[in-house]
């Protein structure tokens, strides 16, 4: 979908937050309370956080051990499967189109620009960088290594949080201690995305997002194929003879369960596609010409009403309300939580300046070759990470042009 300014204004909405937020800061001075305004951020550091801390370690510090030497394997393990999955997702854009994952950085505004994705994204972040930077501060605390500050800062429509190492001390202590301090934050939030994980499995929303064989495992068997319950007036399914009580089982060469797969695999407006439909117990292959959507235009569309019961979960043993406002809302909220926490801790250990895994790979070389080599290698290493991290940026792109969330 294009970004269309005058009407998908999402930006103008977060800049016009953006320019209140500055306004009320500015008013009631938090420059007192450890906040540094500028027009384009707000930062807030606490230098008590170590306090709190080691408070918090002496009644956990036999897990807090544990945790912080499964980090540097789950380091390691983390950043293999970021560049399998990257690597993977490049070669079905070329070998298997429908199983590409089109990738996008999350931007309120920008790429986020539905009011309900902009605000569970806003709800998700905060919880998310607090266990993710509170796991460095604590591993940091029980391997000696002083914690100076730690705080978040927004950046007009980007957040972020830290923790601030002395860097004197984190540079004389030992390799390993430095690993299980980098490696933390990242595996921290995907023990919690687990965790979180675990719990959903009970949710019928989580299956849009669950792979196999998780899926038939904690899934009930999706029905096999779509029921058309009615026909939009003049769509393409009606005109091309589509009839109601239909099974759509396919689209071309993609195969149909569920009303999911219609979801996974979009189609554009004007292409004609082969639908394979069972009626009366036989297989009938009809061309559709999809038709745009009335809300979308650029979204295309069978032209079907169809029945977009999820499939139900084995272990059925919340209610999660789906049926209400609340129960839809809150679901979808943990949702994007587990998501965002997943997918953060993951990308976090691929080897790039900015990231932990950056600083993971730094120090696990370091000190083993000669500092000119250590640096070229590093240089090396991120130019590789970033050309495949940005051609799988690039591939989405190409598929399916400027799409907002």
């Amino acid at each position: 979908m294009e970004l269309n300014f005058l009407t998908d204004n999402a930006i103008i909405y977060v800049l016009i937050a953006w320019v209140v937020i500055f306004g009320v800061a500015k008013g009631l001075k938090l420059e007192k309370y450890g906040f540094t305004i500028k027009p384009y951020s707000l930062t807030y550091k606490n230098y008590k956080v170590q306090d709190a801390l080691i408070r918090v370690l002496g009644r956990t510090r036999r897990g807090i051990r544990v945790f912080a030497d499964v980090s540097v394997i789950a380091g390691f393990l983390m950043m293999g499967f970021a560049f399998w999955f990257l690597f993977s997702n490049i070669t079905n854009y070329f070998v298997q189109p429908t199983e590409f994952a089109e990738l996008t950085v999350l931007i309120p505004g920008v790429t986020l620009t539905s009011g309900s994705a902009i605000m569970y994204f806003l709800l998700s972040i905060p919880i998310v960088l607090v266990i993710h930077e509170g796991a460095h501060g604590i591993v940091g605390v029980m391997e000696k290594i002083g914690i100076k500050t730690g705080g978040f800062a927004i950046f007009i429509a980007m957040f972020a949080g830290f923790v601030e190492p002395d860097e004197e001390q984190f540079s004389k202590a030992k390799k390993i201690s430095r690993l299980r301090l980098i490696g933390a934050g990242p595996t921290s939030n995907v023990i919690f995305a687990f965790a979180l994980g675990a719990i959903l499995f009970t949710n019928p929303m989580f299956a849009m997002v669950v792979p196999e064989p998780f899926l038939s495992s904690f899934y009930e068997e999706a029905e096999d194929g779509v029921l058309v319950l009615s026909l939009i007036e003049g769509g393409g399914a009606q005109q091309a003879g589509i009839q109601e009580n239909d099974v759509i089982i396919g689209i071309n060469d993609v195969n149909i369960a569920s009303a999911m797969d219609l979801q996974k695999n979009p189609v554009e407006p004007g292409d004609t596609v082969n639908v394979t439909i069972v009626r009366d117990g036989s297989e009938i292959v009809i061309p559709v010409t999809i038709m745009a959507s009335p809300d979308d235009p650029e979204r295309g569309l069978i032209g079907i009403m169809r029945n977009d019961q999820p499939p139900q979960p084995i272990y059925n043993i919340i209610d999660w309300g789906l049926d209400t406002p609340m129960g839809f809302q809150f679901s979808m909220f943990l949702l994007w939580l587990w998501m965002i926490s997943f997918f953060i801790g993951i990308i976090n250990m691929l080897p790039l300046p900015i990231l932990d895994g950056g600083k993971f790979i730094h120090t696990i070389i370091e000190g083993k070759i000669s500092e000119k080599a250590v640096n070229g290698t590093m240089i090396a290493v991120y130019a590789f990470t970033f050309i495949t991290f940005g051609l799988n940026i690039g591939l989405s792109y190409a598929k399916s042009g400027w799409f907002t969330i």
